[in-house]
């Protein structure tokens, strides 16, 4: 009868605590931080219910956050995270020194979720601690990891998670087995302040014991510090913008934890109190993951210095990493050091010898030196064992093209103009016209292309291409009408939008060719950049490049006098 009489009473106490979190509930938009929000302050009122549940055994326990641990497990396909096995195993690994030092002696597990809007670090009742990889991006340190995860072990060794549970029962007057469909941002939320604050304490004690440096824990908190002063500030970080959803999470998780200013003091009174020796730290081994993660999305922005950066940084770290030598070519190549990009995807050629980055290495030497290039591939085509891609002879032709030899290119062409049975020989016959256009032979470039267009109409880069051929022999009503049958889904592509713009100013349409020029040059943003622009076409579309960002400019000063 008792036990009827405490249920009752945390139903009606439950009840309340929803009617108070109603009443002072703050206005948010639709997403992750209203779920965090209202479970913060449905938390906030159950913590003031003078109930003690009936503790469940470690039995049940284990039982329902095994449960639930299948709903919130990735099980995404391999090829978008390469890297999840090798961070789960880390995680893992880091998780064995630290759970052997709890009180409570449960098969814990540890997780990795391979989502960088995911800022935070979650644990389940019975012993699963889930990490994601939006917050294992701001760490640097094993011991910074060490302590997040002593962290959410201390929620579930103190019966935090368990207790979270048992309220969620008492709210919602169902069996606990009925509760492994709990959204995972229940768990998400934090506690209330005096078990966050001991979780920080006891999490910083375990990780200690098991070898950690305590500065680990200080410096996790200074980047909370840093984040939460950026979200007050709603500034962007200064290496990367945060995705919305990314910073939603970010403001329910400051909603719902003690300040990071708190928290750094009470680890620095217990490094006081302690007398813990600061060590030095140990580098997080799988940094190098989300350093490349990070050049790859700012090779997306277009902030070419800052993706070549960090990839160079994830490679210090781990060399034998294609994508990291993608980006970093990429990178490179769009800043116009193109002897560097060579030496790039000649390494990435080492681990992936496609033969798409084979046609980008060849590209890159003809960049970079047109006497060396031909003498330069040659010598890798023969270094491949046991053969190189295929079409590589295309490339090589044209390469030999820009030295001054003509007789391969000429042969070929012949070769493949003849080809009618394999698919690929008209664009293997675009590459090779683009090798004409490439040593400045534009008559033989235009047939070549506009031959290759008939055989396979709707290509993009192929009309593309043969535009600018158009474009070379002045023929720039033929090349806008090139360009304007190219398919519109694809119709914004920077590259055609600037032959647009070069067609329509030699064709005396400048407002028209100015509004294309500023479109291409926003998306992309390498035709801003005189090196790279000669490099690559010719010194017809050099001379309009030019003249279009002079005139751009002059109009722009133009409109500020009159402003004033």
């Amino acid at each position: 009868m008792k036990r009827w009489i405490a249920l009752s009473g945390t139903v009606l106490m439950g009840i309340a605590a929803i009617w108070v979190s109603e009443r002072r509930k703050v206005d948010v938009p639709a997403g992750p931080a209203a779920v965090l929000y209202l479970v913060a302050d449905t938390e906030q009122e159950l913590t003031r219910m003078p109930v003690r549940f009936t503790r469940m055994s470690d039995e049940e326990e284990i039982s329902i956050g095994d449960q639930l641990a299948r709903n919130y497990v990735w099980t995404g396909p391999d090829e978008n995270f390469p890297e999840f096995k090798e961070v789960e195993a880390y995680l893992s690994q880091v998780g064995s020194r630290l759970a052997p030092q709890a009180h409570r002696k449960l098969p814990y597990k540890f997780h990795y979720i391979p989502d960088r809007s995911l800022v935070n670090a979650f644990a389940l009742p019975g012993g699963h601690v889930f990490v994601g990889g939006g917050l294992l991006a701001l760490m640097d340190s094993e011991d910074e990891l060490a302590t997040v995860m002593g962290h959410e072990i201390e929620h579930i060794d103190h019966y935090h998670c368990a207790e979270r549970v048992q309220q969620e029962q008492a709210l919602r007057r169902i069996p606990l087995g009925g509760l492994i469909e709990m959204p995972v941002e229940v768990f998400e939320a934090g506690y209330n302040k005096d078990q966050e604050l001991e979780a920080d304490r006891e999490g910083t004690r375990l990780a200690v014991q098991a070898g950690y440096s305590a500065n680990g824990a200080i410096r996790m908190f200074e980047i909370f510090q840093r984040l939460y002063e950026e979200y007050q500030a709603r500034a962007e970080s200064p290496e990367e913008e945060l995705s919305d959803v990314a910073q939603q999470t970010i403001e329910g998780y400051f909603r719902s934890h003690p300040l990071p200013s708190e928290r750094i003091a009470q680890v620095q009174k217990l490094i006081a109190s302690e007398h813990w020796e600061l060590k030095p730290e140990k580098d997080l081994a799988v940094a190098y993951v989300f350093w490349t993660a990070r050049a790859n999305a700012a090779l997306e922005m277009h902030r070419y210095q800052v993706a070549e950066q960090l990839a160079v940084r994830s490679l210090k770290v781990r060399g034998e990493q294609p994508r990291a030598l993608e980006v970093l070519a990429r990178a490179q190549f769009a800043q116009a050091e193109f002897a560097a990009a060579s030496d790039s995807y000649r390494r990435l050629l080492a681990m992936s010898p496609t033969a798409e980055n084979a046609k980008a290495f060849a590209e890159s030497l003809g960049a970079a030196d047109r006497q060396t290039a031909a003498t330069e591939f040659r010598h890798w085509t023969e270094s491949v064992k046991p053969e190189p891609p295929a079409g590589m002879n295309v490339q090589q032709a044209g390469l030999d093209l820009l030295a001054g030899g003509s007789t391969a290119a000429h042969q070929l062409a012949t070769e493949l103009r003849a080809t009618t049975q394999d698919a690929s020989a008209p664009v293997s016959l675009g590459e090779l016209g683009w090798w004409f256009y490439l040593s400045g032979d534009y008559p033989t470039a235009t047939n070549l292309l506009g031959d290759a267009v008939q055989r396979r109409p709707g290509v993009l880069e192929l009309e593309v291409r043969f535009a600018w051929s158009q474009i070379e022999l002045q023929r720039n009503s033929d090349a806008l009408q090139t360009l304007s049958a190219t398919y519109e889904e694809v119709g914004t592509k920077p590259e055609k939008t600037m032959a647009r713009a070069v067609a329509e100013w030699q064709a005396q349409l400048p407002d028209q060719a100015l509004q294309d020029f500023g479109a291409a040059i926003t998306g992309q943003p390498e035709w801003s950049n005189a090196q790279w622009v000669t490099a690559l076409y010719s010194s017809r579309v050099v001379t309009a490049v030019g003249q279009m960002q002079a005139e751009r400019e002059r109009r722009r000063k133009t409109q500020l006098a009159h402003s004033r």
